[in-house]
């Protein structure tokens, strides 16, 4: 790709008439601009560039300083701290379509091949722009192609992945896409520190969406992972604190507590309006978790067990087995005469605390019946040695 013509300014002429036209408390920065420019030190022009554009006062000439006067010798900056940059100012320009001009014009001047991180970054801010202005298709569009950078990348600054899942989370709730939203979501913590880069409020609508995920998603039977999370905690003390209630519930595979919740899911309507399937994976939960609690010889249990157990009308049993391993939460065999599963494998996931203790507790028994196994053998083993 043939690289743009450089652009010019009389840089002097510029900041002199910067330093006339703007506030008196960022003249300093003007000057250290023009000191720093003169002395070609690329990098310390860089940190103040960013002091400027942090500075409350410049906000109304952040894009002509980024148009004017970084635009002239952008090619010998850090592309990523470059980019890193233009996505900043142009949160300025409140004209969508003056907005998306921005950010392309300036992917146009990033050279891909040198600087793959920079591009993707420049993808998912357009992406996320694009989204804002409705513009799901586009949206996607610049997700793909920044995925196809990104996947082929073996080290990525966190700040670029931090970009790239926080606007595939966000196409994803537009989407109304549980799980995709709820890995991407985990993932976009996973880059950033949510104390430090989120407020308060976003971190209550953070952790309110990735509960609601975790319980929609058809695919999502381990809540381990979020369970952990310090985001979770933003749920304390709120009006939504039942919804951590009920993923632990879940998490547990306690039907007694999940019909006990039951009333309060008009507070949040769409569990309301699913509260079959969440019936369904209810019991999905509680199956996982009667299987897991058994040890490894003990997983023939008849429909009638089951049923009991996780409280099924014993006509649906059946049923409920089949979804387990058609969704491959369990692997085994059911014998339909004899109304019994034989249960081979459970899928492993992320433990709770109290998961972790049970696991630990069937280990100790484990290993007392291995020392008695030894105790047995070893007169044996002398004798014949």
């Amino acid at each position: 790709m043939a690289r743009p013509q450089p652009y010019r300014i009389d840089i002097d002429l510029y900041l002199t008439q910067a330093i006339s036209s703007t506030p008196q408390e960022l003249h300093p920065l003007f000057e250290s601009f023009r000191r720093l420019h003169s002395r070609k030190l690329w990098h310390q022009l860089t940190l103040k560039l960013f002091e400027f554009f942090d500075h409350p006062l410049s906000k109304p000439f952040r894009v002509d300083v980024f148009d004017k006067f970084v635009r002239d010798f952008e090619p010998r900056l850090n592309q990523l701290r470059l980019v890193e940059m233009g996505v900043r100012v142009s949160k300025e320009i409140d004209n969508p379509q003056l907005h998306l001009t921005f950010l392309t014009d300036l992917l146009s001047r990033v050279d891909t091949e040198a600087s793959p991180e920079a591009h993707v970054m420049l993808l998912a801010s357009l992406a996320h722009a694009k989204l804002l202005y409705g513009d799901l298709e586009g949206t996607k569009t610049d997700i793909d192609a920044a995925w196809k950078i990104l996947d082929e990348l073996s080290s990525v600054d966190t700040m670029v992945n931090g970009a790239y899942y926080g606007v595939a989370a966000d196409y994803y709730k537009a989407k109304a896409e549980y799980a995709p939203y709820y890995r991407n979501s985990l993932l976009y913590l996973a880059c950033i520190d949510p104390a430090k880069d989120l407020s308060p409020e976003d971190r209550v609508m953070r952790a309110h969406d990735l509960s609601v995920s975790a319980l929609l998603g058809d695919t999502i039977y381990n809540f381990g992972e979020l369970l952990m999370h310090p985001i979770l905690d933003a749920l304390d003390n709120t009006q939504y604190d039942w919804l951590k209630k009920l993923l632990f519930t879940f998490n547990e595979g306690n039907i007694g507590k999940f019909e006990a919740l039951a009333p309060v899911f008009p507070k949040e309507p769409i569990l309301h309006e699913n509260y079959p399937f969440l019936r369904q994976k209810i019991c999905l939960m509680a199956l996982i978790e009667s299987v897991f609690k058994r040890g490894a010889y003990d997983r023939s249990m008849s429909f009638q067990t089951i049923a009991e157990e996780i409280r099924l009308p014993l006509d649906e049993v059946e049923h409920l087995l089949m979804k387990a391993l058609s969704l491959k939460l369990i692997r085994g065999s059911l014998d339909q005469v004899d109304q019994r599963a034989h249960i081979t494998w459970v899928q492993p996931r992320v433990l709770s605390r109290q998961q972790i203790g049970q696991l630990a507790q069937r280990l100790e028994a484990w290993g007392q019946k291995l020392h008695k196994v030894e105790e047995r053998i070893a007169p044996e083993v002398l004798v014949t040695g």
